[in-house]
């Protein structure tokens, strides 16, 4: 009697995985604890084994297909071992058609012709993306036309899948739940050795403002309105990769030397690089940074992600001419910038933090 597999609960509360790679084939025997599929998840990828031994009759979606907790991933034409439970879910393939209720469509208030949103329908224009030209702001046929031109210059829509869509999903959580605030800043670094790992100094500078004004290494409860404040400092360090935007966390950092500090960091981007990094590590950052300066750029306002309170951006540090003592001197000036939760932070407690930061920056 077939059996089918379904795609376990990962943690989390996630509800979904995107499939990286099948390490099986249909008709293959397998013995438990194999494992069967690589998926993402939660900006990593792991592999899932097989809960018993059998042969793979079937297997359930390809590659880059988002399978549902629940919803089946493999059927055994032979097993052994306990039931894992039913099907909640389905494999997703793909967009669905558009839904259409057969009234008139309203976009910016005004009311679409019928003959209007037909020809969007046709030619798969999204009315919600066109200012119209017309009297008022009317839809035309033009503007459609003009719309389908340019989305085929563009090219075919692309689904965000794995590390960007689970981005896009933070991101909206986090905009529709914090307050956020920025406040900015400049510190001289000047007296900095020329080979300062700047990476470091600032993961280290944190912990020392988290030290000074704990209400920022804090992580607050929407729901329940309860705010819990974090003895240990474990900065989340925001990596760029072409696939998206990764956080691994970088743990206990007041108790850890400049050297142990990089040697952890290395192995965490390399381990994000191969898409290979435990799950685990990028869970539970009390507070984050963004070393944006990198590449580009001074201030930000950055996001705050939820349960954390605040992020912390370094910009590019560049020479700058300052005024000292009645003289112009050229000095090697780092920008900050710090958003917080203003629900949870004040901005006396957001100034505090700053300042901290800032002086243990300055030293050499």
């Amino acid at each position: 009697m077939a059996r089918q597999f379904t795609l376990p609960d990962l943690g989390e509360g996630l509800e979904e995985a995107e499939i990286v790679t099948w390490l099986v084939n249909e008709g293959d025997h397998v013995v438990a604890n194999q494992p069967l599929v690589s998926v993402e998840t939660d900006k990593a990828v792991v592999e899932i084994p097989s809960p018993w031994s059998g042969t793979v009759a079937r297997r359930f979606g390809g590659k880059g297909d988002v399978v549902k907790v629940g919803a089946a991933l493999v059927e055994f034409s032979e097993q052994a071992g306990a039931d894992t439970g039913t099907v909640v879910g389905e494999v997703e393939r793909g967009e669905t058609g558009k839904r259409e209720t057969g009234a008139p469509a309203r976009v910016g208030g005004l009311q679409v012709l019928p003959a209007i949103r037909a020809l969007a329908r046709k030619l798969d224009v999204d009315l919600n993306l066109i200012q119209g030209s017309g009297p008022g702001g009317v839809i035309t046929r033009a503007d459609v036309e003009r719309a389908a031109r340019s989305l085929t210059e563009a090219g075919p829509a692309e689904p965000l899948k794995g590390m960007r869509r689970t981005m896009a999903q933070r991101m909206a959580l986090a905009h529709a739940q914090v307050v956020p605030t920025t406040v900015t800043d400049e510190v001289d670094i000047d007296a900095w050795s020329k080979d300062a790992d700047i990476t470091i100094r600032l993961v280290q500078a944190i912990a020392a403002a988290c030290k000074s004004e704990p209400s920022l290494n804090a992580w607050y409860n929407a729901e329940a309105g309860e705010r819990r404040l974090l003895s240990r400092v474990d900065v989340g360090i925001a990596v760029d990769l072409e696939g998206g935007l990764i956080v691994p966390v970088l743990r206990n950092v007041g108790e850890r030397d400049s050297a142990d500090l990089r040697a952890g960091l290395d192995r965490m981007r390399a381990d994000a690089a191969a898409r290979s990094i435990p799950p685990e590590e990028l869970r539970g950052a009390t507070i984050t940074l963004s070393n944006f300066g990198m590449i580009a750029g001074r201030f930000a306002s950055l996001v705050v992600v939820p349960p954390q309170v605040a992020i912390i951006g370094a910009g590019r540090a560049e020479p700058r001419v300052v005024a000292e003592e009645g003289r112009q001197v050229t000095r090697r000036i780092l920008p900050l910038s710090l958003t917080f939760d203003h629900r949870v932070v004040t901005g006396g407690e957001a100034a505090r933090f700053l300042a901290a930061l800032k002086s243990s920056l300055t030293k050499p």
